[in-house]
């Protein structure tokens, strides 16, 4: 032993050295990774190769370690860790040589590549980095986030506080929206701070607001972070917990659990809302309290806006809050007694693993005391008589498990759903379009109260006729092209309406700025929540929607025409519709005629889209702003994935010499699990200070995931947790990564102090809202219950 050290431990003290020189030596981060994993690989080969790192492993032909695996101790859970007292003898820490480790990690490093990055099941996934990153900086760049800080500026300003408050408002409608915590901190800074600046705002609390709201784009979907962990948790998760059933004596992971091992980044964009939403709740109730304490540090700023016709208070109350609470609610309470429901059964989004859970039980006597001892003998004995009072269905309840297991990633819905007899009068989809142009009508009423309001009675008395229509005369038996038919009249005249709506509509600030990007962010959202599509191609209906709204606004800058682009636009909607709706699939033997007509104005309908986004992309590189946006994303983009081929490069080297599973020995060496992901939780905040998300998720993840994944926790709540831990670290001085961003943009007047003194408060948030997860975890898991997610 060198210096009383194991040789893995000075192997893995040599990679660290090497990596964190790597990336102080001013070297690009993605070319210093890879570069560390060779140079950390040839010194520790010259190390072993004159004998002066000596491994002390485990004899494991010696009779006490063979009576610990008598006596019932499975092989993975000895450790030199947990048992000390075993023999030993020394070994290489490359047994076998150098050589072979190299020319094994050559071969890994061809496999892993193919897998990772360029044919691998994730590559699709992480294409959505590259949509999303371009969603993000194609509206930064088009000033489209300069007007929504403006506006809500103007919003929130006459209140305490008001313009830290609209600075959080913004951070959290970019971090839906970019998702990368540079750039969102960079805009924040730009933007907002020389206005709260002059404004008489203290540098502590406006500093300290704008670095903890950019932060908000690692929790808050569409998230870069939550896309990446999502890429490993999947594999991690469901590796980790086959390993944990054949060590319980079980075939695979499906028996020992009652459900499939999957989790995927769909399931994890439902997991992170409501921590999302909760940050952000607790940043803007800081500033605000803060304001009320110390009103001249934090004055309210009343600034000039033209928002429509003056409104009274009970105008504003009745069709701005009222009107929409009885919509939603109204609609809410006729699902919940049954009137609005599903007409056709589609895959079940509430996962039949989840609630039917019916275990196996034709298992091995190890098995079935390790699944009572997980699942408790009430529910064993209750499978044990479901599967012999009823096998069909269980064997139907287990298909149907199996369809929702495939359905985990938001693949799409088969077109020839079952018409389900004793069906709602009302279908959920009719039900969804009435409450949303029925807000459009509301909405516009409010915002021009004194406008002539028979345009409007019109759109109601058409939503009216929808309900009856589809009461009366549609039903689970209609067809869709039927549908279509009978809802054609009363819809075109509520259409006729909401284009009276919508012109009043533009009279208001809050609602021309706010209302674009924030449709597209629940376009985005809603379709991966819903589970109607993946993230990728959401994120590609985001980035398309971005190019197509910034092009819309440079359009109006120059006084020209947006048609091209609003028919572009309702195109997109109506491709949506008929995919949701007909069965577009013309491959088939027997194709209907409804079919055919679906399928020609879905083409129609994509070659009218189509042009509407290359039109717009001309007119971005007319003004100027394509170019930016593609080098801007080219950059980011390419960052990403050759950090994620340096860091592959970098595991192979820690592999090599068995510092991994060194590692997740000694953490597997500590009975309780909680104390085990608290010592993860804690060395990766200590990382973060060092290192950037990119560089965590793919070279220590990997390490401790079969540990943390490999236990009974929720592998949805170990994601979040991990995500919500590196924003601390980023937020935390002196090295927390947020603060050199802002630092960089910030005058010459705020100084470094002033950025870490406003920092501490959010600092001190973040660790309560990770305190709050941990101790309610439903937090993170009751979205996906919800929704139906795994």
């Amino acid at each position: 032993m060198f210096l009383g050290l194991d040789g893995v431990e000075i192997g893995l003290i040599i990679v660290l050295l090497c990596l964190f020189a790597g990336i102080l030596s001013g070297f690009p981060v993605a070319f210093a990774i890879s570069g560390a994993g060779a140079i950390s690989f040839g010194i520790i080969a010259g190390l072993d190769s004159a004998g002066l790192l000596i491994h002390q492993a485990i004899d494991t032909g010696s009779d006490a370690y063979q009576q610990l695996v008598n006596s019932g101790v499975h092989r993975d859970a000895i450790s030199v860790f947990r048992y000390p007292e075993l023999p030993r003898y020394e070994t290489p820490v490359f047994d076998g040589g150098w050589e072979q480790a190299l020319n094994r990690n050559l071969s890994f490093i061809v496999n892993r590549m193919n897998d990772r990055v360029f044919a691998g099941q994730s590559i699709e996934t992480l294409l959505a980095v590259l949509m999303f990153v371009m969603m993000g900086i194609v509206l930064e760049r088009s000033k489209i986030a300069e007007d929504l800080l403006t506006t809500m500026a103007r919003v929130f300003g006459p209140l305490p506080g008001g313009l830290a408050v609209s600075v959080v408002v913004v951070g959290a409608f970019l971090a839906a929206s970019t998702g990368i915590v540079g750039a969102t901190v960079v805009t924040m800074g730009l933007l907002s701070l020389p206005t709260m600046l002059r404004n008489g705002y203290s540098p502590e609390i406006s500093t300290g607001v704008i670095a903890a709201s950019g932060t908000l784009g690692q929790i808050i979907p569409p998230s870069i972070v939550i896309v990446l962990l999502g890429t490993l948790a999947g594999d991690l998760y469901s590796t980790a917990q086959e390993a944990r059933a054949q060590a319980a004596g079980c075939s695979d992971a499906l028996t020992y659990l009652g459900r499939p091992a999957v989790v995927s980044v769909g399931t994890l964009f439902q997991s992170a809302m409501l921590p999302g939403i909760l940050l952000a709740i607790l940043y803007a109730g800081y500033a605000f309290v803060y304001a009320l304490l110390n009103p001249s540090r934090a004055p309210a700023v009343t600034l000039a806006a033209r928002v429509g016709n003056p409104l009274t208070r009970n105008e504003r109350l009745g069709w701005f809050i009222a009107a929409p609470v009885l919509l939603i609610g109204g609609a809410v309470l006729l699902a919940e007694i049954g009137v609005i429901g599903a007409q056709d059964r589609h895959l079940d989004t509430s996962s039949s693993a989840e609630n039917v859970s019916i275990l196996r039980t034709n298992v091995s006597e190890q098995c079935q005391a390790s699944m009572i001892e997980l699942h408790g003998q009430e529910k064993w004995d209750e499978s044990v008589a479901l599967r012999a009072s009823g096998a069909a269905a269980v064997a139907e309840a287990e298909a149907q498990a199996a369809e929702d297991a495939a359905e985990a990633d938001g693949l799409e819905t088969p077109a020839d759903a079952v018409p389900v007899m004793n069906a709602a009068p009302i279908g959920t989809g009719v039900a969804t379009i009435v409450v949303l142009l029925g807000l459009v009508l509301t909405t516009a009423r409010g915002v021009a109260p004194m406008a002539s309001p028979v345009p409007l009675l019109v759109g109601a008395l058409g939503l009216v006729l929808v309900l009856i229509v589809d009461l009366l005369l549609i039903g689970p038996l209609t067809s869709s092209g039927a549908t279509v038919l009978l809802l054609a009249i009363p819809l075109a005249i509520t259409l006729w309406s909401c284009r009276h709506a919508a012109a009043r509509l533009a009279q208001n600030d809050l609602i021309r700025v706010v209302f674009p990007p924030l449709v597209l962010i629940v376009a985005v959202l809603g379709s991966i929540l819903g589970g109607i599509t993946n993230p990728t191609p959401a994120a590609a209906l985001g980035a398309a929607g971005a190019i197509m709204l910034a092009a819309y606004r440079k359009l109006k800058d120059e006084g020209g025409s947006g048609k091209i682009i609003i028919m572009a636009t309702l195109a997109v909607v109506v491709m949506i519709l008929l995919g949701m709706n007909f069965d577009l699939r013309i491959n088939q033997a027997n194709v209907t005629f409804e079919g055919w007509v679906a399928f020609f104005l879905a083409y129609a309908s994509y070659m009218v889209a189509a042009f509407g986004l290359a039109y717009s992309c001309w007119v971005l590189y007319r003004t100027g702003v394509l170019r930016p946006v593609v080098r801007e994303t080219a950059k980011v983009t390419s960052m990403v994935f050759t950090i994620l081929i340096g860091s592959q490069l970098l595991n192979l080297v820690v592999i090599s010499f068995g510092g991994e599973h060194y590692i997740q020995q000694f953490l597997m060496s500590f009975d309780n699990e909680f104390k085990v992901f608290l010592i993860v939780m804690l060395v990766l905040f200590v990382l973060g200070f060092v290192l950037d998300f990119l560089e965590i998720i793919y070279i220590v993840v990997p390490i401790v995931g079969p540990v943390i994944y490999g236990g009974s926790f929720d592998p949805k709540w170990v994601t979040i947790m991990i995500a919500v831990n590196l924003q601390t670290s980023f937020l935390t001085p002196p090295f927390g990564f947020a603060l050199f961003y802002l630092r960089g943009v910030a005058p010459p007047e705020v100084t470094t102090g002033h950025i870490y003194r406003g920092i501490l408060p959010f600092v001190l948030i973040q660790v309560a809202g990770l305190g709050l997860l941990w101790l309610f975890p439903a937090i993170v898991t009751i979205v996906p219950q919800i929704l139906g997610g795994y």
